[in-house]
């Protein structure tokens, strides 16, 4: 296999790589190792954003994708959300054709070094991998494939742009910028269609930009995927709140004929419990945003932002690991994750939760708030906590936390981050009095298509599903895409 690997090295034709890799047996192949992905040391990174994975090297990656079999059935495909053909990508980087690699990602995933980083797939494509179903065997690394992939196109200076159809001249909106947004837009750009993206906020990217921190997911990533986009002809205004700024019939009087609602659910929950309106005490969303999105981090902005010495974060999801690492990083000496079930039970993707212990944040499970405290100026600087013990599952399938009585304690802190989900935005909802909605507020759609009660409103990811990943949520925007396009072509043929 070595001396296979010094072979694919050497300057030769893709099709001479190409052969030479039918000639690999799958015996060979399952011999491998699951590539590590490179990572910061954790007591540097944690006192700065530099991000955490640090990518793999060309020949990790040539080995990592030597493991893929190309399945005469590629069933990882079938865990992908958005349809990017795996093995083909793989087939790629195998025979050190990574450019082509990156094009054939970017055939179905706008955002493939976003997805690289950030996408679950311990839970979709690689839990439908060959290795996971088959062998009981660690999958092959897709999402590291997929970012080196996107990484070598990035840093190569030979960003492909897809390829797009003739403009038709009709032209569409979507409200938000975030990952379903954004892969709505970039399919109905490639269908032809005049794009514009609206956007609240005052950088383009949505919970990309202010919900997931710099040390997973750097600006700078996001901002280059963006501008393939607009070099496919997708426009973006911001700062610019549909439904205040200007109403869905003020837009369908400057021609648009139809919309798409990614507006997400960027509104937070809290626990309803004494004492929770205390200076100090954050939603989730709050503060990643002060520090992602308006730099409170940075000495060179004013937005305030309070992150004291013993930092405490409510919940086990992926936002309460970003919280509880974003506290660690701006200096306090405690950061805590209070979760009122076990370690096992926990949400948050296990590679988030191994770098948080890595980089030294506590875990207090079987916990779970009851009261904060204030001191005279009512600023948080204590609250009582309760332990808990696991019960029956409930109907989510995890065991039920119960309350262990008497088990009261108090612990100091002076702030608190709470993490417990969140809601949709009620914006759009609010504004258009047809539109029909779940008791939940999320916007109720036609599951194949994507098309709310108002025809000519399609819409997608957190508004639609009320939290979700960003893999998901794209697509929810691709499904969209097809949904619209097939709309309005039906109405101009009519």
């Amino acid at each position: 296999m070595d001396e296979i690997l010094a072979y694919l090295k050497e300057e030769r034709s893709e099709e001479w790589r190409a052969e030479l890799r039918k000639s690999i047996k799958v015996k060979e192949r399952t011999k491998k190792i699951r590539v590590e992905m490179n990572e910061e040391d954790p007591d540097v990174r944690n006192k700065n954003n530099i991000e955490v994975n640090s990518g793999l090297t060309e020949e990790q990656a040539v080995l990592e994708a030597l493991r893929c079999i190309d399945c005469p059935t590629p069933t990882c495909v079938s865990g992908c959300p958005v349809g990017i053909h795996i093995p083909s990508f793989i087939k790629k980087i195998e025979t050190r054709d990574f450019l082509g690699a990156a094009t054939i990602l970017k055939e179905t995933n706008t955002l493939p070094a976003v997805c690289g980083r950030v996408c679950p797939q311990e839970k979709q494509c690689e839990a439908q991998c060959f290795y996971t179903i088959k062998m009981n065997e660690p999958p092959v690394a897709i999402g590291h494939l997929e970012r080196f992939a996107a990484d070598y196109e990035q840093n190569s200076g030979q960003m492909g742009v897809p390829l797009v159809a003739e403009n038709n001249k009709i032209k569409v909106a979507s409200i938000g910028s975030g990952p379903a947004g954004l892969a709505w837009a970039a399919d109905m750009a490639k269908f032809g269609y005049d794009v514009t993206v609206y956007e609240a906020l005052h950088e383009i990217g949505g919970v990309l930009k202010y919900g997931i921190p710099e040390f997973r997911l750097p600006n700078s990533v996001v901002d280059i995927e963006i501008d393939s986009m607009k070099k496919m002809g997708v426009k973006f205004i911001t700062n610019f709140i549909v439904g205040k700024t200007a109403s869905f019939d003020n837009l369908r009087e400057l021609g648009y004929k139809a919309f798409f609602v990614g507006s997400g659910a960027g509104l937070p929950r809290f626990m309803n419990i004494p004492g929770e309106n205390y200076i100090g005490i954050f939603s989730s969303n709050e503060y990643l945003t002060r520090v992602n999105l308006m730099n409170a981090a940075s000495d060179e902005f004013d937005t305030p932002v309070m992150s004291g010495k013993n930092v405490a974060v409510i919940g086990g999801g992926n936002t309460a690991m970003d919280s509880v690492r974003t506290a660690k990083r701006l200096g306090a000496d405690r950061s805590m994750i209070i979760y009122r079930r076990s370690l096992k039970e926990m949400p948050a993707r296990v590679e988030e939760v191994k770098h948080a212990q890595e980089e030294g944040i506590e875990f207090l499970n079987l916990n779970n708030p009851l009261e904060y405290y204030a001191d005279e100026n009512g600023r948080v600087n204590r609250m009582k906590v309760q332990k808990m013990e696991l019960g029956e599952p409930d109907e989510s399938g995890r065991r039920r936390p119960v309350s262990i009585e008497g088990s009261e304690y108090f612990l100091d802190v002076d702030t608190v981050i709470v993490s417990v989900g969140v809601s949709p935005n009620p914006l759009i909802p609010a504004s258009l009095k047809d539109l029909k909605v779940t008791r939940w507020g999320t916007i109720i759609v036609d599951e194949d298509t994507m098309q709310s009660s108002i025809p000519d409103i399609f819409a997608g990811g957190d508004i639609v599903r009320g939290g979700a990943t960003v893999i998901l949520a794209m697509g929810d925007g691709r499904k969209a895409a097809a949904g619209m396009h097939k709309y309005i072509q039906e109405k101009v043929s009519n």
